[in-house]
């Protein structure tokens, strides 16, 4: 090509018939042409450069050269000759003849050539074409038109052409094949019109044809892993047509992912070891490839102690759709998953759980089986077998006597099958015979049968053995040296009797009576002689062998005979004697006793002739004549010191203390004394002489430490105050002298009994010129308007700017001066009323002001419906005016609560602490029942107030009668510790003249005396932790010379201030309709401590034999019962459930009672159960040797919710004991119950025994002494047993099992030292 500037084309393309002018079809290079549509054109890809698309508008800025408007162009001087530039337009339709109309452009500047510009007509796509029309030159600036006409037409010569070489593969996929038709070598000349693609599955018998017009192409939707056949066809036009197909590509498919996973996966056969399996038979549609595996993979785990799971996959043979798992274990689950894999992916199925089949259980191992034997029971327990090869239904458990001591049982006995649940491991055996072996086997069912059993064998432990005498016999023969008795044989039970002793016992005064078969027995044997040099009171007469006795015989005792080594002294005529009858069992170890009062012989009044006694009988009366001499001289000298000491000054407490144990022993001697001396005083009356030389009661902790803290003396004594004065106890007047202690219960008999002059003369006399109309109010004890402070000991506030009255509050010192030379006590309280709204800012004023340390408060907030007392404390933090004040700490017991509060005041820097003593146990009528938690109250206000404190805040409502009663036991409690005289009249009326109606009625007088009397007779009995083994090693000595202990002194204290219950106070109980709810008449609660029920089922009883009772934290936290009659049972779940109890403790055994009223199962184990409106849910169940523990769901079917229950049943006290068989198992049993009450929300605790008595006494005093162990680190047992005897006197009833109480802190005690 010449240079040139420009090779213009600007086709106005129409085509046109040749005979007309006007054309058909047009197009232009314009963006918008209308009507012309724009050119349809292509660059060509074998050229050697474009054609541009040029668009100039009049008026742009172009290069002179070109012409206006839109074109295509090439620029022939930026390129090479021979360089060529293709445009490709629209195609031409066949066999037809088209005219073609175009512009062009040809221009150059020199005039040369700017190249060739030609039209040619190219065949379906082929080469360059046939030239039709060309253009060379340049032909100026101007457009030139040019039409041509082209004809289409075909030969008819063509042969059909047929391509040399087969199609060529790109690229395969699992449904596509990618080809090129490689149509380069074509047999025959000639154009190609058409070409078509021809494909087959090598093995199937169609065809598909596919018309293609690129040189490539993709195959669709073909079959995965399949091998097809793919030829071109061509054709051409005219008699050429369609040649053969070419040579054949064969190719195959690439897998796929299968489709899916197996389906149907399902058992055909279950057996125990082996599990068959099937599932649907695989097709080409899943797998999508003929190369794939399936494999079966499970797994399971073996159970017991192997923690990993078994796993294994099996790979299944081609085909296969069914396969046989073996070796596996019973009653299983087996997961199973089948897994299909090719060569492009992997599909899981969902995993199957299939469980095997149950087979017999493996037998229980035989050192699982753990037991307790006990006397007639048998407590066994198991373990589930180790292989239990399915679900265990049933523990079938046999039993046998094979072999006893005892040869009324007979051996071997009958076999006696019992069966168990499978949530049942444990069961209690009853009714057997003490000291005999049983063989007992054990096995598991389930539902193939039973398994192999466990064996083993126990023996139960021997019982003492049993008199048959129902009552003391009458002695069959008496003389003043000897009594004859009937020795009648005992029985044995568990082993034979072994040996028969007759005991001797002196009786003496101080001694309590034996009741027979209710005494201690004696274990120890003891000679005469070893007993005279011991200093004890009883010793054995008389040994025999078990076979000197086999049937009834008398026997003297006395006789002087000395028998298997024990001699048998004549008795003396001036001496009482009780005679004992033991019985011994010996077997392997064990020893049980049983013994009985036989006989008692009175001593002689008169001696009618000397006793004949042998030389050995001589020498005893000589030193026990020297011994009486003896004790003669020292009480004569004992009565010449106390004369002295009577006629001097008194001793002074703080340097001649007493020891309190010693004071009870000389105390409890007075009572017995008394008892036998001829007096027409009452008993309480008697009691009164005991005290007549043991005013002074010291704290016992005086002995032992010198300084007292608040801990130590929370419910004992207080830190000893300076007494205010030291000499001589003074009179005021004969009408009203000062009483002294010893005399104190002697003088409140009388006033309770005169006729003349008693409680009542003596407090209207407070009144004597008073007006009538205000004594009448006085004496009727009614709240009057808010009493007005005497002026004179009133508390005056400091002055207020701009308020003259503030310095006004509604409070009084207390100024205790009962005579010139008397007790006296200066401003140790102020008295005011409880707090109204508008004075609650003046109370902390006068707090703050007054450096006050300690508040008490004796009265709720709201009582019977009316408000007392405002609330003037905050909850948090609060600002009363310009005082501060914040709640540090709260401490709740059962009957007050501790409130520390600290005191901030704006423009002082001091922080004052104040502690707030709330009493609310004070009824809303009357007085307290008992004083034994007010005196603990006080006790711990004085133990807690610093000696340098100011005074003492004290208020109830109005600040007069609970305040004075009060302050009047606060004073005389310190009068009596420092003067051994109480002087109660005289302080009640210097605190009325302090104060207004301070003591607002008799019933309020007559409890002040009461309390002071309960206080003087208990005295202090608390035990700091750190002194507790010491002090309770002392208390357990036995004294020779009142073959006593301190600790038995106090229980005996503790029986005669134990109230008893008068007939009025049980009324409820004693009604007709209630009489067959008790199950004996001697054990009645009392009204004013009834848990009345709340549910009812159309019957208006609400009567139940239980009463509440208080733990040392919380009020009513114990209701004490007993085991429930068949006919009270329905009672027993709607007492549980109306006071949201959430445990029961049964301190008793079933079928223990052998009355009309047999001790039944009261619940439902297992399932449910209902009484009456109760639905009981047995949930769940433990045990071990010690204890039985059950959830139960209870469930008023009246109402929606439910109460959960936790039953202890504790099996570690037998039916004829005292106290519990081991104090370990008692701590778990204590522990357990108060970890369940910490997680069920600290509901309530049933506890019963037989009779809700001493048992369940038992069981709620160490759970209180426990808490004042963790609480306050003291153990006052004596507190916590007179506490629940203030509600049912037979609680903790016998020597036994106050001692037991004391053994159980010590246990706890160090059992925390051991940690």
């Amino acid at each position: 090509m010449a240079r040139a500037q420009a090779l213009v084309l600007a086709l106005t393309f129409q085509l046109c018939a040749p005979e007309t002018e006007t054309p058909a079809a047009g197009c232009t290079f314009e963006e918008v042409s209308d009507p012309a549509a724009p050119c349809e054109y292509s660059q060509a890809q074998d050229d050697d450069f474009q054609w541009e698309r040029v668009r100039i508008q009049p008026g742009a800025r172009a290069p002179a050269d070109l012409p206006h408007g839109s074109y295509l162009m090439v620029n022939a001087s930026q390129h090479a000759p021979g360089e060529r530039a293709h445009v490709i337009f629209q195609s031409l339709s066949e066999n037809d003849t088209h005219c073609v109309q175009f512009s062009y452009f040809l221009y150059s500047r020199d005039g040369h050539s700017p190249g060739t510009l030609g039209v040619y007509v190219r065949v379906n796509g082929g080469p360059l074409g046939s030239a039709v029309w060309n253009m060379t030159g340049s032909h100026g600036r101007q457009w030139h038109q040019a039409e041509l006409a082209v004809s289409t037409f075909w030969p008819s010569e063509y042969q059909p052409p047929t391509p040399i070489a087969p199609p060529q593969l790109l690229r395969a996929g699992p449904t596509y094949l990618i080809i090129q038709l490689n149509t380069n070598s074509i047999i025959g000349d000639g154009p190609i019109v058409r070409k078509e693609i021809e494909y087959r599955m090598a093995r199937g018998p169609w065809a598909e044809v596919h018309a293609v017009s690129l040189q490539t192409y993709k195959l669709w939707h073909l079959d995965p892993d399949t091998e097809y056949e793919i030829s071109v066809l061509l054709t051409r036009p005219g008699d050429g047509g369609t040649g053969r197909p070419g040579p054949p590509l064969r190719s195959r498919t690439k897998c796929a992912e299968p489709m899916r996973a197996p389906k149907g996966l399902a058992f055909a056969e279950i057996q125990a070891r082996q599990l068959t399996l099937q599932w649907e038979p695989l097709g080409y549609n899943v797998t999508r490839c003929h190369t794939y595996t399936v494999a079966l993979c499970y797994h399971y785990t073996p159970g017991g102690s192997h923690n990993q799971s078994i796993r294994e996959c099996v790979q299944m043979e081609r085909g296969v759709s069914r396969y046989t798992i073996q070796n596996l274990l019973p009653y299983r689950n087996v997961h199973v998953r089948l897994v299909l894999t090719n060569p492009e992916g992997r599909k899981e199925g969902k995993e199957v759980t299939f469980q095997t089949d149950e087979d017999v259980p493996g037998g229980i191992a035989a050192e699982s089986l753990t037991f307790t034997p006990l006397e007639d029971m048998i407590f066994l327990k198991w373990e589930e077998p180790q292989e239990p090869n399915g679900l265990i239904t049933q523990y079938e458990i046999s039993y046998q006597s094979i072999e006893s001591s005892d040869p009324a049982v007979n051996v071997p006995g009958p076999r006696r099958t019992i069966s168990k649940l499978r949530n049942e491991t444990y069961h209690v055996f009853s009714n057997l015979h003490p000291g005999t072996t049983y063989l007992f086997s054990v096995r598991a069912r389930t539902g193939k049968g039973f398994g192999q059993a466990a064996l083993t064998e126990i023996t139960t432990n021997i019982s003492a053995p049993s008199f048959d005498y129902a009552d003391m016999p009458a002695p069959l023969g008496e003389s003043e040296n000897t009594i004859t008795v009937l020795l009648r044989p005992a029985q044995g039970r568990g082993a034979p009797i072994s040996v028969y002793q007759v005991i001797v016992e002196e009786e003496r005064p101080r001694r309590l009576r034996r009741e027979p078969g209710a005494q201690d027995c004696f274990p120890v044997p003891l000679t005469f002689e070893a007993a005279l040099a011991r200093g004890l009171v009883h010793y054995f007469g008389a040994e025999l062998a078990a076979s000197s006795l086999p049937e009834a015989m008398p026997f003297t005792v006395g006789d002087n005979q000395t028998y298997r080594g024990f001699w048998n002294p004549p008795l003396e005529p001036r001496k009482s004697y009780l005679i004992y009858f033991q019985a011994a069992s010996h077997l392997k170890g064990e020893t049980r006793l049983n013994c009985i009062r036989i006989a008692r012989k009175a001593a002689c009044k008169e001696s009618k002739r000397p006793l004949e006694v042998s030389q050995r009988s001589e020498e005893m009366g000589l030193i026990l004549g020297i011994c009486a001499g003896g004790l003669a001289v020292l009480i004569l000298l004992l009565g010449a010191i106390i004369v002295i000491i009577r006629k001097g000054k008194p001793v002074n407490m703080t340097k001649a203390t007493v020891n309190y144990r010693q004071e009870k022993t000389h105390m409890m001697s007075a009572v017995d004394r008394s008892f036998t001396d001829q007096s027409t005083l009452q008993e309480d009356e008697r009691l009164g002489l005991s005290f007549m030389d043991a005013h002074g009661y010291s704290p016992r902790g005086e002995q032992r430490s010198g300084g007292v803290t608040e801990a130590s003396s929370l419910l004992g004594g207080s830190p000893r105050r300076p007494c205010g004065r030291k000499g001589s106890p003074y009179h005021t007047g004969q009408l009203h002298p000062a009483v002294r202690v010893a005399d104190l219960l002697q003088h409140i008999n009388q006033m309770k009994t005169a006729e003349g002059y008693g409680f009542k003369q003596e407090y209207e006399s407070f009144f004597e010129g008073w007006d009538a109309t205000k004594k009448k109010d006085k004496l009727q004890g009614g709240r009057q308007e808010p009493m007005s402070a005497y002026d004179r000991h009133r508390v005056k506030l400091h002055p207020m700017l701009g308020d003259p009255n503030a310095d006004y509050i509604n409070a009084n010192y207390i100024d205790i001066r009962i005579n010139r030379q008397g007790y006296h006590r200066s401003n140790h309280f102020i008295a005011t009323q409880g707090p109204k709204p508008e004075m609650i800012y003046d109370f902390w004023r006068m707090v703050w002001q007054e450096h006050c340390s300690s508040i008490v408060m004796i009265t709720k907030l709201v009582e019977v419906g009316r408000v007392k007392c405002s609330r003037y404390w905050p909850e948090d933090s609060d600002m009363y005016g310009d005082i501060k004040i914040t709640l540090v700490k709260t401490e709740t017991l059962a009957e007050y609560v501790v409130r520390t509060f600290a005191l901030e005041r704006r423009g002082y820097s001091a922080r004052h602490e104040v502690r707030q003593f709330h009493f609310t146990a004070w009824p809303e009528h009357g007085v307290p029942y008992h004083a034994t938690g007010l005196l603990a109250f006080i006790r711990r206000v004085k133990a807690s107030t610093p000696p340098d404190a100011g005074p003492v805040v004290i208020h109830c409502s109005a600040g007069t009668g609970r305040t004075g009663c009060y302050i009047v036991l606060d004073v005389m409690l310190d009068m009596a510790e420092c003067e051994g005289v109480v002087d109660i009249y005289n302080c009640v009326k210097t605190l009325c003249s302090r104060r207004v109606n301070m003591i607002q009625t008799e019933e309020q007088y007559i409890f002040i005396h009461d309390a002071i009397l309960e206080a003087c007779l208990c005295g202090e009995t608390t035990i700091p932790v750190s002194e507790f083994k010491a002090t309770y090693k002392e208390m357990i000595r036995i004294d020779p010379q009142s073959n006593s202990s301190q600790l038995r002194e106090e229980f005996q204290t503790l029986n005669s201030v134990t109230p008893a219950l008068d007939v009025e106070e049980c009324s409820i109980a004693l009604l007709p309709r209630n009489r067959d709810k008790n199950r004996s008449m001697d054990v009645l609660p009392p009204d004013r401590c009834l848990p009345l029920l709340l549910s009812t089922d159309g019957d208006p009883n609400n009567y139940i034999n239980a009463a509440l009772t208080d733990s040392y934290t919380r009020s009513a936290a114990f209701i004490v019962t007993l085991h429930p009659l068949q006919s009270t049972t329905p009672d027993f779940w709607r007492l549980v459930y109306d006071y949201g109890c959430t445990s029961i403790v049964m301190l008793n055994q079933l079928n223990q009672s052998n009355s009309a009223w047999p001790c039944l199962q009261y619940w439902p184990e297992p399932g449910r159960q209902q009484y009456g409106l109760m639905e009981v849910e047995f949930v769940s169940g433990t045990a071990d040797e010690d204890l039985v523990a059950r959830v139960f769901r209870v469930q008023n079917v009246s109402r929606e919710g439910h109460l959960l229950v936790r039953h202890f049943q504790f099996l570690r006290w037998s039916a004829y004991r005292d106290t519990p068989d081991s104090k370990k198992a008692f701590l778990h049993l204590l522990a357990e119950v108060d970890k369940w009450q910490a997680e069920s929300g600290d509901g309530r605790t049933v506890v019963h025994c037989l009779n809700g008595g001493g048992r369940s006494g038992t069981f709620c005093a160490c759970a209180t002494v426990l808490e004042m162990i963790r609480c306050h680190n003291l153990v006052d047992v004596f507190f916590a047993a007179k506490t629940l005897r203030n509600y049912k006197p037979n609680m903790v009833e016998t020597m036994d099992q106050y001692h037991f109480c004391y053994d159980v802190a010590l246990e706890y005690l160090e059992g925390l030292e051991s940690r």
